[in-house]
């Protein structure tokens, strides 16, 4: 799916959360939000998702602006893990369920979702009682098993251990070769755009900064504030 997020403002009461944001998204390719904390990233996400309207500018989405039928494209992962008090299967499968996908291919899709994410053999596993970082790679295959043509994952390894870390960046970079899905993560971890090597769009203060390549910024960046944040001083 291409993305256009053009000029996007929004406040909270007094406070301009995002101040005209915009960029552009080329299907197939992965993209990282970085920028400190309390920079707009999830709010920008959350907007981009159709979770949250924004007070002005637009976000189109293959062209098109957004509808229940672009709608059912997106998938969001959240910070913090999220699992219903039922199996991992049941968890994996629920959305699949509301879609009414035949229960033979609800089977298979499950399989290789969980494949993915290193959890063959956990069906049966009672979701609650995972460790933060299975109950995220849980949620990371719920997403995936949609088949998103926009996938958007809010510091999706924040507060995990270094192996969970591990397993989910390795399951977005193999999800992003096997589907044409465009994927877009927030954080504000350098080391994980180094290992991820994203196309970067660097925002502070609601505001972006710059747009680079990875190599780019890490080195060169083109802004006072990009060689900042790479020297650890925001």
């Amino acid at each position: 799916m291409n993305v256009t997020v053009d000029n996007i403002r929004k406040m909270y009461g007094d406070v301009e959360a995002l101040r005209g944001i915009s960029f552009d998204l080329e299907s197939g390719e992965l993209y990282c939000v970085l920028g400190p904390s309390g920079s707009g990233k999830t709010t920008l996400l959350r907007i981009i998702a159709m979770l949250e309207k924004c007070d002005s500018g637009m976000v189109l989405y293959d062209g098109c602006p957004p509808d229940d039928l672009i709608r059912d494209r997106i998938v969001m992962v959240l910070q913090k893990p999220v699992v219903f008090k039922d199996t991992v299967f049941e968890n994996v499968a629920y959305g699949l369920k509301i879609r009414r996908t035949p229960r033979e291919e609800i089977d298979d899709r499950v399989s290789s979702a969980l494949e993915l994410v290193g959890m063959h053999g956990f069906e049966e596993r009672w979701a609650p009682s995972l460790s933060a970082g299975e109950q995220q790679r849980v949620a990371f295959a719920r997403a995936i098993v949609l088949d998103p043509s926009l996938l958007l994952l809010d510091e999706f390894t924040a507060n995990l251990d270094p192996a969970h870390v591990k397993v989910l960046e390795n399951s977005v970079l193999a999800y992003l070769k096997k589907e044409d899905s465009t994927i877009l993560f927030a954080t504000h971890d350098l080391n994980q755009v180094k290992r991820m090597r994203p196309r970067i769009i660097f925002i502070k203060e609601g505001r972006v900064v710059e747009i680079s390549d990875p190599e780019e910024f890490l080195t060169s960046a083109k802004t006072e504030e990009g060689r900042r944040f790479v020297e650890g001083e925001l």
